[in-house]
């Protein structure tokens, strides 16, 4: 029998502060992009860099997370599948947008409690200083 396999792994820095919505059933969901880039020597000794863009959507308790956790230019490990949308604009043309779904993000930042991105859990901990002894957050 033939699986497939739709797996993304990234690591990258954030590149606009997350937006967190609700869908009309109360399901929290979180969109944010993700620059990675990628750096080398051409053939001719030059320096060359590129960086591509993604966009990543988050849905549920880790859409609450990564509201609350990240921030604009915060590097994070993303892992999830891709997943492409598609919708007819005002002119009837038929347009295409590529998501990451998350289901796994880790915040690779050290000092993200510094910048004031922290909250108070249920036990009064702060969150943040709590994430940093966590290896990884999971939906």
């Amino acid at each position: 029998m033939s699986r497939g396999l739709n797996k993304v792994m990234i690591i990258g820095n954030v590149g606009r502060e997350p937006e967190l919505r609700f869908t009309s059933a109360g399901k929290p969901v979180t969109s944010f992009s993700v620059a990675v880039s990628r750096r080398w020597t051409d053939s001719k000794g030059q320096r060359r860099e590129e960086t591509e863009w993604f966009s990543v959507v988050a849905w549920g308790n880790l859409a609450e997370i990564c509201a609350d956790f990240l921030y604009k230019g915060c590097q994070v490990y993303v892992e999830g599948r891709l997943q492409t949308r598609h919708w007819e604009n005002e002119l009837g043309q038929r347009q295409y947008r590529t998501d990451v779904v998350a289901n796994e993000v880790t915040i690779l930042d050290r000092n993200h409690g510094e910048n004031g991105h922290s909250s108070k859990s249920d036990d009064g901990e702060t969150v943040s200083e709590s994430l940093l002894s966590m290896e990884k957050i999971e939906v």
